[in-house]
């Protein structure tokens, strides 16, 4: 089972956000950030913070990959 969260940096993009600036507004642990750089698996929690930050859902933000990609 694979994530790709490469769709969440293009919307952090968009909202003029790099890496730090999302894991400060969206209240996020720098060990999250760390877990989304690396396509891994993070909480819905973590997730919804997100999504609430960004002001989108989650298929915006995440893709499930089959195989390990």
């Amino acid at each position: 089972m694979a994530f790709s969260y490469r769709k969440l940096w293009v919307v952090a993009a968009k909202h003029g956000l790099n890496k730090t600036q999302l894991r400060d507004q969206a209240g996020i642990s720098n060990g999250c950030l760390a877990k989304l750089s690396k396509n891994q698996p993070v909480s819905m929690e973590t997730m919804g913070k997100i999504c609430e930050s960004l002001d989108c859902n989650i298929g915006d933000i995440v893709d499930y990959v089959k195989g390990d990609e």
